[in-house]
């Protein structure tokens, strides 16, 4: 990462902490903001770190992580590869984009290797300097308007069609006791929902009132 992009992260982190401490609150998620993601069946958080998969495609791990304090489960919302979105402005239901881990700067990525334990579709954290291909895209399944903070969603991966979900096994050394993430292909399962929590949450703009 370049020195410019790691002071960015570093003040992101900072701001998040400030915001955290301060207790501001919006009541969506929107583009730019940064944010942790937790499971509603095993309460784990969506976690990555520079820790490679010994199988499989051998990308950089995601995994589940039950300390609600660690830094390295904060995610960045972004729009869907080659499209923009504004910053600020709420994400719609069904609407693509991208998740960037925010310490490593790696996107939440899927495609047809195995996860080392279920053998479930493997999830991943790929690319450099937050860009990666279009196995990045998700969208974003939700029952109103826009993806509200209080609501559990769901995360479809837009090439394979595959959900985001949890499973109950566990990581021994170096990442002992974190839980496997996969992509199932079974829809409603509670492992494939997730709410937004910790973060910082970049104000709605005003564009969504004028709608």
């Amino acid at each position: 990462m370049d020195a410019r992009k790691y002071t960015h992260t570093v003040f992101l982190l900072f701001l998040i902490h400030i915001c955290e401490t301060l207790g501001f609150d919006y009541d969506y998620v929107t583009c730019g903001s940064a944010v942790k993601l937790v499971n509603k069946a095993y309460g784990i958080r969506l976690h990555s770190h520079d820790v490679k998969y010994g199988s499989g495609s051998g990308q950089q791990s995601v995994t589940g992580m039950q300390d609600q304090l660690d830094a390295n489960s904060y995610w960045q919302v972004r729009a869907a590869m080659k499209k923009f979105c504004k910053r600020g402005s709420p994400i719609k239901c069904g609407q693509t984009i991208r998740l960037t881990h925010l310490s490593t700067q790696k996107n939440l990525h899927t495609h047809h290797f195995s996860a080392p334990m279920t053998q479930e579709q493997e999830v991943s954290a790929f690319g450099e300097e937050g860009e990666g291909d279009n196995l990045d895209n998700w969208i974003v399944l939700c029952d109103n308007d826009y993806w509200s903070r209080n609501d559990h969603i769901r995360l479809k991966h837009k090439e394979t069609e595959n959900y985001l979900s949890c499973t109950s096994k566990t990581y021994g050394r170096p990442i002992n006791g974190q839980n496997e993430i996969v992509a199932l292909g079974a829809p409603t399962k509670a492992s494939n929902y997730w709410k937004a929590v910790e973060g910082v949450f970049i104000k709605p703009s005003e564009a969504m009132d004028k709608e």
